[in-house]
């Protein structure tokens, strides 16, 4: 007896016959695209990506071997804002523009960036800044003080100087520091720590909180560890 195939074109209805066709047809052209096109268009695109997502920790490696040690100053933050479980949020004396502003270079900045920042088109800023005198006896290392900004990516700095690049969007400026995800172990304790030191401030408006960073010669910035008084907590 011969087998009945319900598949099979002869016992197909004439519109599924024409279905079948279409089908038929657009497979054959499916295949015909496959051999026109050069595989390396499919795996390019792929690589590319690939690329991007790995360039991003590739530069943060090259930052943390290369860079300089420097030390940023907090600044206080709302309390109710900062702590967030997992991570905290932070903000740096350099990060605000009421501060930038008095610096040399900020006229300039002004005048070569007007009306080509906001906060959906951002602009590159780059504050000097200059490395402490040592002092012996400190509980945490000493703060680097700003000494000038620079729309530009400044050259032949003296070798206590250096420029760390961040992004301006008319009122902050944000470096890529300002959120740090904590081991779940140790966020309560960092978190207390950070708040109870919120309400110490030195002589000089300073409060005894810092971040230890490393910069690159580009102005790039990456986190190493935060010194809360004389306690300090590593990434």
């Amino acid at each position: 007896m011969k087998n009945f195939n319900p598949f099979s074109k002869s016992n197909l209805s004439t519109k599924n016959q024409d279905n079948f066709e279409e089908i038929n047809l657009l497979i054959n052209q499916t295949k015909s695209l496959k051999k026109q096109i050069p595989i390396w268009r499919f795996f390019l695109p792929l690589t590319l990506q690939l690329a991007l997502i790995l360039s991003v920790p590739a530069q943060a490696i090259y930052t943390h071997i290369t860079g300089r040690t420097v030390i940023l100053q907090t600044a206080p933050v709302d309390p109710y804002d900062f702590l967030r479980g997992y991570y905290q949020v932070l903000s740096y004396d350099i990060s605000r523009k009421d501060n930038l502003s008095k610096l040399p270079g900020w006229e300039q900045f002004e005048l070569e960036t007007s009306g080509r920042y906001s906060s959906d088109n951002q602009t590159n800023i780059y504050v000097i800044l200059v490395a402490p005198e040592k002092i012996e006896n400190s509980e945490i290392p000493n703060v680097w003080k700003p000494v000038g900004v620079s729309a530009k990516m400044p050259e032949n700095l003296p070798d206590n100087q250096i420029a760390i690049q961040g992004k301006f969007d008319g009122w902050r400026v944000k470096y890529g520091l300002e959120t740090y995800f904590m081991p779940e172990d140790r966020r309560t304790e960092i978190n207390q720590d950070i708040s109870e030191v919120q309400r110490s401030v030195n002589s000089e408006g300073e409060i005894p909180f810092v971040v230890e960073v490393k910069v690159n010669s580009q102005g790039k910035a990456v986190p190493l560890s935060l010194w809360v008084r004389e306690q300090n907590y590593k990434f």
